[in-house]
Protein backbone atom coordinates (compact mmCIF):
# COMPACT_ATOMS: atom_id res chain seq x y z
CA UNK A 1 0.00 0.00 0.00
CA UNK A 2 1.34 3.63 -0.77
CA UNK A 3 2.11 5.95 2.04
CA UNK A 4 0.27 9.46 1.53
CA UNK A 5 1.08 12.84 3.04
CA UNK A 6 -0.29 16.28 2.70
CA UNK A 7 2.14 18.81 2.84
CA UNK A 8 0.96 21.83 4.91
CA UNK A 9 1.34 25.39 4.18
CA UNK A 10 -0.65 28.15 6.36
CA UNK A 11 0.59 30.96 8.85
CA UNK A 12 2.01 29.18 10.88
CA UNK A 13 4.62 27.90 8.41
CA UNK A 14 4.67 24.46 6.22
CA UNK A 15 5.27 20.99 8.09
CA UNK A 16 4.12 17.15 7.09
CA UNK A 17 1.23 14.97 8.29
CA UNK A 18 0.67 11.24 7.33
CA UNK A 19 -2.35 10.19 5.83
CA UNK A 20 -2.91 7.46 8.64
CA UNK A 21 -6.65 6.82 9.19
CA UNK A 22 -9.57 6.09 7.23
CA UNK A 23 -11.21 9.36 7.28
CA UNK A 24 -9.10 12.71 7.70
CA UNK A 25 -11.62 15.80 9.05
CA UNK A 26 -10.41 19.29 7.79
CA UNK A 27 -11.72 22.11 9.61
CA UNK A 28 -11.64 25.06 12.07
CA UNK A 29 -13.76 22.87 14.47
CA UNK A 30 -11.53 22.02 17.69
CA UNK A 31 -11.96 18.32 16.92
CA UNK A 32 -10.84 18.36 13.79
CA UNK A 33 -7.92 16.19 12.60
CA UNK A 34 -6.58 18.61 10.77
CA UNK A 35 -7.46 22.46 12.19
CA UNK A 36 -7.11 25.81 10.69
CA UNK A 37 -7.91 29.05 11.96
CA UNK A 38 -8.03 31.00 8.67
CA UNK A 39 -11.21 33.61 7.61
CA UNK A 40 -11.75 31.08 5.17
CA UNK A 41 -11.73 27.83 6.56
CA UNK A 42 -15.29 26.57 7.84
CA UNK A 43 -15.60 24.83 11.07
CA UNK A 44 -16.18 21.46 8.92
CA UNK A 45 -14.88 22.32 5.92
CA UNK A 46 -13.55 19.15 4.09
CA UNK A 47 -12.67 15.81 4.83
CA UNK A 48 -10.17 13.20 2.68
CA UNK A 49 -11.01 9.43 3.05
CA UNK A 50 -9.01 6.56 2.23
CA UNK A 51 -10.35 3.89 0.28
CA UNK A 52 -7.88 0.99 -0.74
CA UNK A 53 -5.26 2.60 -2.61
CA UNK A 54 -7.14 5.49 -3.29
CA UNK A 55 -7.92 8.90 -1.40
CA UNK A 56 -10.69 10.64 -1.96
CA UNK A 57 -11.18 14.18 -1.00
CA UNK A 58 -14.81 15.56 -0.12
CA UNK A 59 -16.11 19.41 0.50
CA UNK A 60 -18.41 19.41 3.21
CA UNK A 61 -20.25 22.23 1.99
CA UNK A 62 -17.85 24.48 3.26
CA UNK A 63 -18.93 28.24 2.88
CA UNK A 64 -15.86 29.61 0.73
CA UNK A 65 -15.12 26.70 -1.48
CA UNK A 66 -12.34 23.23 -1.62
CA UNK A 67 -9.91 24.11 -4.54
CA UNK A 68 -7.57 21.18 -6.38
CA UNK A 69 -5.69 22.96 -8.54
CA UNK A 70 -7.68 25.92 -9.13
CA UNK A 71 -10.51 24.32 -9.76
CA UNK A 72 -13.33 24.15 -7.41
CA UNK A 73 -14.51 20.72 -6.41
CA UNK A 74 -17.55 18.84 -4.36
CA UNK A 75 -15.55 15.24 -4.63
CA UNK A 76 -12.21 14.15 -6.16
CA UNK A 77 -10.05 11.22 -6.26
CA UNK A 78 -6.44 12.76 -5.11
CA UNK A 79 -3.06 12.15 -7.40
CA UNK A 80 0.35 13.00 -6.37
CA UNK A 81 1.57 16.82 -6.88
CA UNK A 82 -2.23 17.66 -6.03
CA UNK A 83 -2.51 21.21 -4.39
CA UNK A 84 -5.38 21.18 -2.35
CA UNK A 85 -7.12 25.62 -1.33
CA UNK A 86 -9.22 25.70 1.41
CA UNK A 87 -11.41 29.11 0.59
CA UNK A 88 -11.27 31.79 -1.46
CA UNK A 89 -7.60 33.91 0.10
CA UNK A 90 -4.85 30.87 -0.76
CA UNK A 91 -3.90 31.01 3.19
CA UNK A 92 -3.94 27.34 3.76
CA UNK A 93 -2.63 24.82 1.17
CA UNK A 94 -1.93 21.40 1.19
CA UNK A 95 0.09 19.50 -1.51
CA UNK A 96 -1.00 15.44 -1.76
CA UNK A 97 2.06 13.20 -2.32
CA UNK A 98 2.75 9.32 -2.07
CA UNK A 99 5.57 7.14 -1.28
CA UNK A 100 7.07 10.08 0.87
CA UNK A 101 7.70 11.82 -2.28
CA UNK A 102 7.55 15.74 -1.66
CA UNK A 103 6.03 17.66 -4.52
CA UNK A 104 7.11 20.51 -2.93
CA UNK A 105 10.31 19.38 -3.00
CA UNK A 106 10.68 17.38 -5.48
CA UNK A 107 10.43 18.57 -9.26
CA UNK A 108 8.57 21.76 -7.61
CA UNK A 109 11.44 23.64 -6.66
CA UNK A 110 9.13 26.40 -8.46
CA UNK A 111 6.05 26.26 -6.64
CA UNK A 112 8.05 26.56 -3.18
CA UNK A 113 9.65 29.62 -4.52
CA UNK A 114 6.50 30.91 -5.60
CA UNK A 115 5.18 30.45 -1.99
CA UNK A 116 8.52 32.22 -0.10
CA UNK A 117 7.46 35.12 -2.82
CA UNK A 118 3.37 34.94 -1.60
CA UNK A 119 4.95 34.93 1.94
CA UNK A 120 7.20 37.91 1.03
CA UNK A 121 4.44 40.03 -0.68
CA UNK A 122 1.92 39.46 2.12
CA UNK A 123 5.05 40.71 4.48
CA UNK A 124 5.09 43.74 2.08
CA UNK A 125 1.87 44.67 2.78
CA UNK A 126 1.39 44.09 6.08
CA UNK A 127 4.68 46.39 6.48
CA UNK A 128 3.81 48.95 4.16
CA UNK A 129 6.63 48.83 2.49
CA UNK A 130 5.00 48.09 -0.80
CA UNK A 131 2.86 51.05 -1.07
CA UNK A 132 4.23 52.93 -4.42
CA UNK A 133 2.07 50.92 -6.87
CA UNK A 134 4.56 51.42 -9.61
CA UNK A 135 7.19 49.19 -7.55
CA UNK A 136 4.81 46.62 -6.20
CA UNK A 137 3.42 45.82 -9.96
CA UNK A 138 7.47 45.52 -11.07
CA UNK A 139 8.11 43.13 -7.88
CA UNK A 140 4.95 41.57 -8.89
CA UNK A 141 5.83 40.63 -12.80
CA UNK A 142 9.79 40.10 -12.08
CA UNK A 143 9.34 37.60 -9.23
CA UNK A 144 6.41 35.58 -11.45
CA UNK A 145 8.48 35.50 -14.32
CA UNK A 146 12.08 34.25 -12.55
CA UNK A 147 10.07 31.57 -11.05
CA UNK A 148 7.87 30.28 -13.59
CA UNK A 149 10.54 30.94 -15.88
CA UNK A 150 8.16 32.50 -18.50
CA UNK A 151 9.24 34.95 -21.11
CA UNK A 152 7.16 37.93 -20.46
CA UNK A 153 4.09 38.48 -18.43
CA UNK A 154 1.90 41.80 -17.94
CA UNK A 155 -0.68 42.77 -14.99
CA UNK A 156 -3.90 44.44 -15.86
CA UNK A 157 -6.14 46.39 -13.26
CA UNK A 158 -9.57 47.43 -13.34
CA UNK A 159 -10.31 51.13 -13.88
CA UNK A 160 -13.36 52.75 -12.20
CA UNK A 161 -16.03 51.49 -14.75
CA UNK A 162 -14.69 48.20 -14.44
CA UNK A 163 -12.71 47.85 -17.61
CA UNK A 164 -9.53 46.17 -17.68
CA UNK A 165 -6.18 48.18 -17.76
CA UNK A 166 -3.30 47.51 -19.13
CA UNK A 167 -0.73 48.56 -16.18
CA UNK A 168 2.62 47.11 -16.66
CA UNK A 169 4.65 44.33 -18.80
CA UNK A 170 8.03 42.73 -18.60
CA UNK A 171 10.38 40.22 -19.67
CA UNK A 172 13.16 38.28 -18.36
CA UNK A 173 16.21 40.26 -16.66
CA UNK A 174 13.91 43.13 -15.73
CA UNK A 175 13.31 44.68 -19.14
CA UNK A 176 10.25 47.05 -19.32
CA UNK A 177 7.81 46.47 -22.24
CA UNK A 178 5.72 49.13 -24.06
CA UNK A 179 2.03 48.14 -24.21
CA UNK A 180 2.35 49.20 -27.92
CA UNK A 181 4.68 46.29 -28.37
CA UNK A 182 3.38 43.34 -26.43
CA UNK A 183 1.32 41.27 -28.84
CA UNK A 184 -1.26 39.04 -26.78
CA UNK A 185 -4.26 37.74 -26.70
CA UNK A 186 -6.95 40.07 -25.56
CA UNK A 187 -9.50 37.10 -25.04
CA UNK A 188 -7.66 35.09 -22.13
CA UNK A 189 -6.87 38.08 -19.87
CA UNK A 190 -10.47 38.97 -19.97
CA UNK A 191 -12.42 35.68 -19.93
CA UNK A 192 -9.90 35.15 -16.89
CA UNK A 193 -10.62 38.68 -15.30
CA UNK A 194 -15.03 38.10 -15.86
CA UNK A 195 -15.09 34.58 -14.85
CA UNK A 196 -12.56 34.53 -12.03
CA UNK A 197 -10.66 31.66 -12.81
CA UNK A 198 -7.27 30.46 -13.90
CA UNK A 199 -6.64 29.56 -17.66
CA UNK A 200 -3.41 27.49 -18.50
CA UNK A 201 -3.13 26.88 -22.22
CA UNK A 202 -0.26 24.15 -22.64
CA UNK A 203 -0.14 24.87 -26.06
CA UNK A 204 -1.48 27.94 -28.49
CA UNK A 205 -1.88 25.22 -31.54
CA UNK A 206 -4.05 22.87 -30.01
CA UNK A 207 -7.60 22.72 -30.99
CA UNK A 208 -9.28 25.46 -31.93
CA UNK A 209 -7.11 28.02 -29.98
CA UNK A 210 -4.95 29.03 -33.16
CA UNK A 211 -7.54 30.99 -34.94
CA UNK A 212 -8.25 32.95 -31.76
CA UNK A 213 -4.48 34.18 -31.01
CA UNK A 214 -3.11 34.31 -34.06
CA UNK A 215 -1.22 37.53 -33.67
CA UNK A 216 0.53 35.45 -30.79
CA UNK A 217 1.67 32.42 -32.44
CA UNK A 218 3.32 34.77 -35.06
CA UNK A 219 6.08 35.51 -32.70
CA UNK A 220 6.34 32.23 -31.24
CA UNK A 221 3.98 32.12 -28.07
CA UNK A 222 3.00 28.91 -27.65
CA UNK A 223 2.27 28.57 -23.46
CA UNK A 224 0.10 30.92 -21.53
CA UNK A 225 -1.02 30.92 -18.15
CA UNK A 226 -2.95 33.46 -16.82
CA UNK A 227 -4.41 34.06 -12.85
CA UNK A 228 -7.05 36.39 -11.39
CA UNK A 229 -5.70 38.83 -8.77
CA UNK A 230 -8.29 38.74 -6.36
CA UNK A 231 -9.22 40.28 -2.94
CA UNK A 232 -11.69 40.17 -0.45
CA UNK A 233 -14.67 42.53 -0.41
CA UNK A 234 -14.41 45.10 2.49
CA UNK A 235 -15.73 43.82 5.76
CA UNK A 236 -19.13 46.01 6.77
CA UNK A 237 -20.07 46.56 3.08
CA UNK A 238 -23.00 45.02 1.09
CA UNK A 239 -20.46 42.27 -0.34
CA UNK A 240 -18.17 41.51 2.69
CA UNK A 241 -17.14 37.86 2.58
CA UNK A 242 -17.24 37.74 -0.75
CA UNK A 243 -13.52 37.82 -3.44
CA UNK A 244 -13.23 41.02 -5.93
CA UNK A 245 -11.49 40.45 -8.97
CA UNK A 246 -9.09 43.36 -9.57
CA UNK A 247 -7.51 42.45 -12.71
CA UNK A 248 -5.20 39.45 -14.05
CA UNK A 249 -2.00 38.28 -14.36
CA UNK A 250 -0.67 37.37 -17.78
CA UNK A 251 2.34 34.47 -18.68
CA UNK A 252 3.45 33.62 -21.61
CA UNK A 253 6.26 32.02 -23.17
CA UNK A 254 7.52 30.12 -26.23
CA UNK A 255 8.96 27.28 -23.87
CA UNK A 256 6.80 24.83 -22.30
CA UNK A 257 9.57 24.87 -18.40
CA UNK A 258 7.92 25.03 -15.76
CA UNK A 259 5.29 27.16 -16.08
CA UNK A 260 2.40 25.01 -17.05
CA UNK A 261 2.55 22.10 -14.79
CA UNK A 262 -0.46 21.85 -12.25
CA UNK A 263 1.70 22.38 -8.94
CA UNK A 264 3.40 25.89 -10.39
CA UNK A 265 -0.03 26.98 -11.82
CA UNK A 266 -1.85 26.12 -8.33
CA UNK A 267 1.14 27.96 -6.75
CA UNK A 268 0.81 31.00 -8.80
CA UNK A 269 -2.47 31.38 -7.67
CA UNK A 270 -1.53 31.94 -4.30
CA UNK A 271 1.38 33.89 -5.19
CA UNK A 272 -1.66 35.95 -7.09
CA UNK A 273 -3.32 36.27 -4.07
CA UNK A 274 -0.89 38.00 -2.24
CA UNK A 275 0.16 39.89 -4.97
CA UNK A 276 -3.35 40.90 -5.03
CA UNK A 277 -3.89 42.28 -1.41
CA UNK A 278 -0.11 44.12 -2.12
CA UNK A 279 -1.76 45.99 -5.30
CA UNK A 280 -4.57 46.70 -3.68
CA UNK A 281 -3.07 47.91 -0.61
CA UNK A 282 -0.10 50.60 -2.65
CA UNK A 283 -3.46 51.41 -4.99
CA UNK A 284 -5.51 52.72 -2.05
CA UNK A 285 -2.43 54.28 -0.40
CA UNK A 286 -1.78 56.11 -3.70
CA UNK A 287 -5.96 56.86 -3.86
CA UNK A 288 -5.19 58.06 -0.12
CA UNK A 289 -2.26 60.10 -0.57
CA UNK A 290 -3.77 61.30 -3.83
CA UNK A 291 -6.82 62.08 -1.64
CA UNK A 292 -4.93 64.13 1.19
CA UNK A 293 -2.98 66.08 -1.49
CA UNK A 294 -5.97 67.37 -2.77
CA UNK A 295 -7.83 67.87 0.67
CA UNK A 296 -4.59 69.80 1.81
CA UNK A 297 -4.85 72.21 -1.62
CA UNK A 298 -8.61 72.79 -1.06
CA UNK A 299 -8.02 73.61 2.73
CA UNK A 300 -5.43 76.52 1.25
CA UNK A 301 -7.30 77.53 -1.27
CA UNK A 302 -10.32 78.13 1.55
CA UNK A 303 -7.97 80.36 3.56
CA UNK A 304 -7.48 82.31 0.04
CA UNK A 305 -10.83 82.58 -0.39
CA UNK A 306 -11.47 84.00 2.99
CA UNK A 307 -8.28 86.15 2.62
CA UNK A 308 -10.36 87.81 -0.50
CA UNK A 309 -13.08 88.81 1.62
CA UNK A 310 -13.46 91.88 3.45
CA UNK A 311 -13.71 91.75 7.66
CA UNK A 312 -17.06 90.43 8.13
CA UNK A 313 -17.86 93.69 10.02
CA UNK A 314 -17.66 97.76 9.60
CA UNK A 315 -18.06 100.57 11.31
CA UNK A 316 -17.98 103.84 9.87
CA UNK A 317 -19.87 107.26 10.87
CA UNK A 318 -23.20 107.01 8.89
CA UNK A 319 -23.93 103.00 9.03
CA UNK A 320 -22.17 99.85 9.99
CA UNK A 321 -22.02 96.55 8.48
CA UNK A 322 -21.85 92.85 8.73
CA UNK A 323 -21.82 89.78 6.52
CA UNK A 324 -20.97 86.57 6.14
CA UNK A 325 -20.76 83.61 3.41
CA UNK A 326 -20.23 79.85 3.92
CA UNK A 327 -19.60 77.41 1.42
CA UNK A 328 -21.39 74.16 0.74
CA UNK A 329 -18.20 72.53 0.04
CA UNK A 330 -14.68 73.94 1.08
CA UNK A 331 -14.52 76.67 -1.37
CA UNK A 332 -17.60 78.50 -2.73
CA UNK A 333 -18.64 80.77 -6.32
CA UNK A 334 -20.26 83.58 -3.51
CA UNK A 335 -19.15 86.67 -2.31
CA UNK A 336 -19.16 89.79 -0.99
CA UNK A 337 -17.26 92.82 -0.45
CA UNK A 338 -17.20 96.57 0.33
CA UNK A 339 -15.04 99.73 -0.41
CA UNK A 340 -14.97 103.40 -0.22
CA UNK A 341 -15.60 104.36 -3.98
CA UNK A 342 -15.18 107.80 -3.74
CA UNK A 343 -14.89 110.66 -1.12
CA UNK A 344 -18.89 111.08 -0.80
CA UNK A 345 -19.82 106.72 -0.92
CA UNK A 346 -19.48 103.96 0.11
CA UNK A 347 -19.96 100.65 -2.11
CA UNK A 348 -20.48 97.35 -0.82
CA UNK A 349 -21.78 94.02 -3.38
CA UNK A 350 -22.91 90.51 -3.07
CA UNK A 351 -22.31 88.25 -6.04
CA UNK A 352 -23.04 84.78 -6.84
CA UNK A 353 -20.96 82.65 -9.74
CA UNK A 354 -22.86 79.81 -11.21
CA UNK A 355 -21.71 76.14 -10.20
CA UNK A 356 -19.55 75.09 -7.12
CA UNK A 357 -16.16 74.21 -5.46
CA UNK A 358 -12.93 75.16 -7.06
CA UNK A 359 -14.07 76.43 -10.52
CA UNK A 360 -17.11 78.82 -9.14
CA UNK A 361 -14.53 79.77 -6.31
CA UNK A 362 -12.09 80.84 -9.71
CA UNK A 363 -14.47 82.44 -11.19
CA UNK A 364 -16.00 84.08 -7.98
CA UNK A 365 -12.19 85.48 -7.23
CA UNK A 366 -12.03 87.25 -11.19
CA UNK A 367 -15.56 88.80 -10.63
CA UNK A 368 -14.37 90.08 -7.28
CA UNK A 369 -11.16 91.56 -8.43
CA UNK A 370 -12.85 93.24 -10.99
CA UNK A 371 -15.39 94.74 -9.15
CA UNK A 372 -12.85 96.25 -6.52
CA UNK A 373 -10.95 97.70 -10.38
CA UNK A 374 -14.24 99.29 -11.82
CA UNK A 375 -16.29 100.60 -9.01
CA UNK A 376 -13.91 103.86 -8.61
CA UNK A 377 -13.71 104.21 -12.04
CA UNK A 378 -18.04 105.21 -12.22
CA UNK A 379 -19.73 106.91 -9.90
CA UNK A 380 -22.74 104.84 -11.80
CA UNK A 381 -23.50 101.26 -10.04
CA UNK A 382 -25.26 100.63 -13.52
CA UNK A 383 -22.06 101.56 -15.66
CA UNK A 384 -20.23 99.49 -12.94
CA UNK A 385 -22.12 96.42 -14.13
CA UNK A 386 -21.83 96.95 -17.61
CA UNK A 387 -18.22 97.15 -17.35
CA UNK A 388 -18.14 94.03 -15.45
CA UNK A 389 -19.77 92.38 -17.94
CA UNK A 390 -17.76 92.91 -20.50
CA UNK A 391 -14.78 91.93 -18.38
CA UNK A 392 -16.20 88.78 -18.19
CA UNK A 393 -17.70 88.19 -21.71
CA UNK A 394 -14.00 88.68 -22.86
CA UNK A 395 -12.83 85.70 -20.53
CA UNK A 396 -15.29 83.78 -22.67
CA UNK A 397 -15.65 80.59 -20.11
CA UNK A 398 -18.09 78.38 -21.39
CA UNK A 399 -21.81 78.20 -19.36
CA UNK A 400 -20.11 80.23 -16.78
CA UNK A 401 -21.89 83.81 -15.22
CA UNK A 402 -22.53 85.59 -11.89
CA UNK A 403 -25.14 86.98 -10.44
CA UNK A 404 -24.40 90.26 -8.66
CA UNK A 405 -25.94 93.35 -6.43
CA UNK A 406 -24.11 96.48 -6.11
CA UNK A 407 -24.99 99.66 -3.97
CA UNK A 408 -23.17 103.07 -3.03
CA UNK A 409 -24.43 104.99 -0.17
CA UNK A 410 -24.05 108.73 0.72
CA UNK A 411 -23.73 110.18 3.90
CA UNK A 412 -26.98 111.67 3.75
CA UNK A 413 -28.95 108.56 3.05
CA UNK A 414 -29.25 108.47 -0.91
CA UNK A 415 -28.79 104.97 -1.54
CA UNK A 416 -28.15 103.74 -5.56
CA UNK A 417 -27.71 100.41 -6.48
CA UNK A 418 -27.81 98.12 -9.69
CA UNK A 419 -29.22 94.30 -9.27
CA UNK A 420 -27.77 92.03 -12.16
CA UNK A 421 -30.09 88.64 -11.80
CA UNK A 422 -29.17 88.54 -7.86
CA UNK A 423 -31.86 87.83 -5.61
CA UNK A 424 -33.71 91.02 -5.08
CA UNK A 425 -32.16 92.50 -1.52
CA UNK A 426 -34.66 94.07 0.91
CA UNK A 427 -35.18 97.09 2.60
CA UNK A 428 -36.59 97.51 6.03
CA UNK A 429 -37.82 100.96 6.61
CA UNK A 430 -39.73 102.18 9.42
CA UNK A 431 -43.12 102.70 7.26
CA UNK A 432 -42.56 99.63 4.97
CA UNK A 433 -40.37 97.17 3.31
CA UNK A 434 -39.51 97.33 -0.55
CA UNK A 435 -37.10 94.52 -2.84
CA UNK A 436 -35.02 95.95 -4.75
CA UNK A 437 -35.02 94.51 -8.34
CA UNK A 438 -33.95 97.72 -10.23
CA UNK A 439 -30.77 96.43 -12.81
CA UNK A 440 -30.08 94.10 -15.46
CA UNK A 441 -29.28 90.59 -16.62
CA UNK A 442 -26.50 88.08 -15.12
CA UNK A 443 -23.01 88.74 -15.72
CA UNK A 444 -20.92 87.33 -18.49
CA UNK A 445 -23.98 85.90 -20.91
CA UNK A 446 -25.40 88.65 -23.12
CA UNK A 447 -22.55 90.78 -25.03
CA UNK A 448 -25.40 93.76 -25.29
CA UNK A 449 -27.15 93.66 -22.29
CA UNK A 450 -27.96 97.34 -20.93
CA UNK A 451 -28.13 97.76 -17.08
CA UNK A 452 -30.29 100.23 -14.84
CA UNK A 453 -29.83 102.35 -11.68
CA UNK A 454 -32.48 103.11 -8.72
CA UNK A 455 -32.11 105.68 -6.28
CA UNK A 456 -33.42 105.19 -3.04
CA UNK A 457 -33.82 107.46 0.06
CA UNK A 458 -32.43 105.28 3.65
CA UNK A 459 -33.62 107.12 6.72
CA UNK A 460 -32.42 106.73 10.00
CA UNK A 461 -32.45 102.84 11.29
CA UNK A 462 -33.45 101.80 8.02
CA UNK A 463 -31.71 98.01 7.24
CA UNK A 464 -30.58 96.86 3.51
CA UNK A 465 -30.08 93.13 3.45
CA UNK A 466 -28.73 91.37 0.60
CA UNK A 467 -28.51 87.38 -0.03
CA UNK A 468 -27.49 85.07 -2.49
CA UNK A 469 -30.07 82.19 -3.72
CA UNK A 470 -28.37 79.64 -0.88
CA UNK A 471 -30.38 81.83 1.79
CA UNK A 472 -33.85 81.59 -0.06
CA UNK A 473 -33.37 77.79 -1.89
CA UNK A 474 -32.44 76.25 1.41
CA UNK A 475 -34.60 73.13 1.98
CA UNK A 476 -35.94 71.53 5.04
CA UNK A 477 -36.56 67.74 5.29
CA UNK A 478 -39.56 67.78 3.78
CA UNK A 479 -37.97 69.51 0.35
CA UNK A 480 -39.77 73.20 0.95
CA UNK A 481 -38.13 75.98 0.46
CA UNK A 482 -36.67 78.72 2.93
CA UNK A 483 -37.78 81.36 0.35
CA UNK A 484 -38.40 85.31 0.57
CA UNK A 485 -41.91 85.12 3.24
CA UNK A 486 -39.69 83.43 5.36
CA UNK A 487 -36.55 85.61 5.23
CA UNK A 488 -39.03 88.87 5.57
CA UNK A 489 -40.70 87.75 8.46
CA UNK A 490 -36.98 86.57 10.19
CA UNK A 491 -36.00 90.28 9.62
CA UNK A 492 -39.01 92.40 9.05
CA UNK A 493 -38.99 93.57 12.58
CA UNK A 494 -35.77 94.16 12.76
CA UNK A 495 -35.50 98.24 11.28
CA UNK A 496 -33.16 99.70 13.42
CA UNK A 497 -31.32 97.02 15.05
CA UNK A 498 -27.89 96.94 14.38
CA UNK A 499 -26.57 94.83 11.35
CA UNK A 500 -24.73 91.83 13.22
CA UNK A 501 -28.00 91.27 14.87
CA UNK A 502 -30.33 91.16 11.86
CA UNK A 503 -27.80 88.80 10.52
CA UNK A 504 -27.81 86.55 13.12
CA UNK A 505 -31.46 86.64 13.06
CA UNK A 506 -31.54 85.39 9.62
CA UNK A 507 -28.96 82.58 9.92
CA UNK A 508 -30.51 81.37 12.85
CA UNK A 509 -34.01 80.98 10.80
CA UNK A 510 -32.36 79.30 7.96
CA UNK A 511 -30.27 76.95 10.65
CA UNK A 512 -33.90 76.06 12.01
CA UNK A 513 -35.61 75.61 8.72
CA UNK A 514 -33.32 73.21 7.21
CA UNK A 515 -32.09 71.56 10.40
CA UNK A 516 -30.85 67.93 9.35
CA UNK A 517 -30.74 68.63 5.70
CA UNK A 518 -27.61 69.03 4.11
CA UNK A 519 -26.19 72.15 2.61
CA UNK A 520 -26.80 72.40 -0.81
CA UNK A 521 -25.73 75.33 -1.75
CA UNK A 522 -22.96 78.59 -0.59
CA UNK A 523 -24.98 81.12 1.70
CA UNK A 524 -24.12 84.23 1.74
CA UNK A 525 -25.36 87.68 3.27
CA UNK A 526 -24.69 91.22 3.83
CA UNK A 527 -26.63 93.55 6.25
CA UNK A 528 -26.05 97.31 6.54
CA UNK A 529 -28.25 99.79 8.78
CA UNK A 530 -28.14 103.15 7.73
CA UNK A 531 -27.36 105.39 10.91
CA UNK A 532 -28.51 108.95 9.73
CA UNK A 533 -26.33 112.02 8.40
CA UNK A 534 -23.72 112.84 10.44
CA UNK A 535 -24.48 110.73 13.11
CA UNK A 536 -21.14 108.80 14.20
Amino acid sequence: MSHAHLEISDERGQRVVALDRPLLLIGRRTNADLQFSGADVSREHAEIVRDGDRYRLHDRGSRFGTFVNGEQITEHTLVAGDVIRLGRSGGVQLVFSLDGESALRQGSGDAGDLRQMAAILNGLRALGSGRVLDEVLTLVMDSAIEVTKAERGFVMLADKTGALEFKIARARDGVTLSGTSFTTSEKIPREVFSTGRSLIVADLLDGDLAGAHGGTIAIGIRHVQCVPLRVSAPSGGPLAGTAQVIGVLYLDGRERSTMTSGATAASLEAFATQAALAIESARLYAESAEKARTDRDLRIAADIQRALLPELTHERASCDLAAVSVPCRTVGGDFFDYLDVNEAEFGFALGDVSGKGPPAALLAAVVQSNFVAQAPVSPDPADTMARLNKALLRRAIEARFATMCYGALTPDGRFRYCNAGQEPPLVIQRDGVRWLETGGPVLGLLPFATYECETVTLGPGDIVVFFSDGVTEARNTASDEFGRDRLLSAVQQCHGVKSEVVLDRLLSAVNEFSAGTPQADDITALVLRYHGPGRL
